[in-house]
């Protein structure tokens, strides 16, 4: 195997798998593992052909600023290129993408700028056009602008087309992708249009975008709705997009994105994205319509590895609403961590006051359940363990049982849920049992979970 000078020329040449276990009709559909870039994402292809562009044409001087607005994964792409270069980089990102994103761009060494991601564009937070404004008062920085930038697409006219074609000695029926900043399809289209006109392209679009309806209905929304798939969709149209050859859309709710994304890792082993699980989701359905056998190409665009604490978080699916869990009309649709189910992350009398503190930054809670046997005999939280060790560290050895509340009030499964409120407006958590039974915690966060589903529901 070829040994590689840098890491910069591990991007493109990605691998492709044949799907085996899925619902895939009449089809043969392969995934192009984009996943398997170098930064984890097919935006490695993007930062690279933008930054090197930039070089040729003479815009960026030897340690200069590049300034971009991200969804996270062209960010890492241009990190990954910036650090192997020399230049700096500042880049503003929506707060709704994952922590794993913004830890790996920070770890990279990418300064970073969290911008609100309830506005559209116009907006002076809006994360683009907070990125163009901080790149026009940085001096000598140089603002990459993928969504304008025509390098952007040329990197896939030029690398991803002809290596799926390559791929599949040309025998290439569709191509399945998302759309973020556009350059995917741009490229796809010009090279399909030039190479290879027969090939369908079919574009996977989060509910809430624009880009489906446009697609099929010839309509251009000025209202787009929301959606937590990362990455793709949009609220307008990029101004270099090239949508000419795309005659196919499906619109996905984030719930089926999420669930396919997670099946296709159970059943395949392949660990995408929740924009992967759009896409998967919408090659499928494309080929599940089909009534002749075709060899469809969905695009693996990102590893779930950034995604961990979110779709394949199970809790994080639950207090969303994206798995069903029993509903029993009483406290009990309110416990996110049930005891019985083991779910509740819980200490014991003899234990030391540091695991309490471990154990609450491993969970990321703020208080634990107490337990003997089966039995809740205290609550332990932050407060009371910094009042133990506060000014004596030595305390963090002393057993939880030195700390812990130990006077506890309960509620019965069937207590109404406005007797909710005294409790957390005390400070406490609620504690709820079936007769003698612990069933489990109910916190502030877990009231408004559920206060939000009904909603949603509704």
């Amino acid at each position: 195997m070829k040994v590689a000078q840098n890491i910069l020329e591990l991007i493109g040449q990605t691998p492709m798998v044949k799907v085996n276990h899925l619902d895939t009709g009449l089809c043969d559909l392969y995934l192009k593992l984009e996943n398997m870039n170098p930064g984890g994402s097919i935006k490695d292809r993007i930062g690279l052909s933008m930054i090197e562009a930039a070089e040729q044409a003479g815009k960026l001087k030897p340690g200069a600023t590049l300034v971009e607005g991200t969804a996270g994964n062209t960010g890492i792409g241009l990190a990954l290129v910036a650090v192997q270069k020399g230049y700096k980089l500042i880049l503003v990102i929506p707060d709704k993408m994952s922590k794993e994103k913004i830890f790996n761009l920070k770890a990279m060494g990418a300064e970073i700028v969290l911008t609100r991601s309830d506005v559209a564009k116009g907006h002076p937070e809006y994360y683009q056009d907070l990125a163009a404004s901080i790149a026009e008062k940085t001096p000598g920085a140089y603002f990459i602008n993928q969504f304008g930038n025509p390098d952007n697409p040329k990197a896939h006219y030029h690398t991803t087309a002809p290596e799926i074609y390559q791929q599949l000695d040309d025998g290439v029926d569709a191509i399945v992708f998302g759309v973020g900043s556009s350059g995917t399809v741009t490229g796809m289209s010009q090279y399909v249009k030039e190479h290879h006109p027969e090939t369908a392209l079919v574009l996977a679009d989060p509910l809430g975008s624009i880009l489906a309806e446009y697609i099929n209905e010839g309509h251009l929304s000025d209202e787009a709705g929301s959606w937590k798939v990362e990455g793709i969709g949009e609220d307008f149209l990029p101004s270099i997009s090239d949508f000419s050859h795309v005659k196919k859309a499906y619109a996905i709710s984030d719930q089926e994105s999420f669930e396919v994304g997670r099946e296709l890792l159970r059943k395949e082993g392949v660990l995408g994205g929740s924009s992967t699980g759009t896409i998967i989701a919408a090659a499928l359905k494309y080929c599940q319509e089909s009534t002749s056998r075709k060899k469809v190409v969905a695009l693996v665009c990102d590893t779930g590895n950034k995604y961990l604490s979110k779709m394949y978080n199970d809790y994080w699916m639950l207090d969303n609403g994206y798995i069903e869990s029993e509903s029993h009309g009483d406290l009990r649709d309110l416990i996110s961590r049930p005891y019985r189910s083991n779910d509740t992350i819980v200490m014991r009398p003899e234990e030391t006051l540091a695991a309490v503190y471990q154990r609450m930054k491993l969970y990321d809670v703020s208080q634990l359940p107490v337990m003997e046997n089966d039995d809740i005999v205290g609550i332990i939280d932050e407060s009371d363990v910094l009042m133990k060790v506060f000014g004596h560290p030595e305390a963090f050895k002393e057993p939880v049982s030195s700390a812990m509340t130990s006077n506890l009030e309960f509620l019965d499964k069937t207590t109404p849920l406005e007797q909710l409120l005294p409790i957390f407006d005390a400070g406490r958590v609620a504690i709820v049992k079936d007769g003698s039974d612990f069933l489990g915690l109910i916190t502030r966060i877990d009231l408004l979970n559920y206060l939000r589903r009904k909603d949603e529901n509704q």
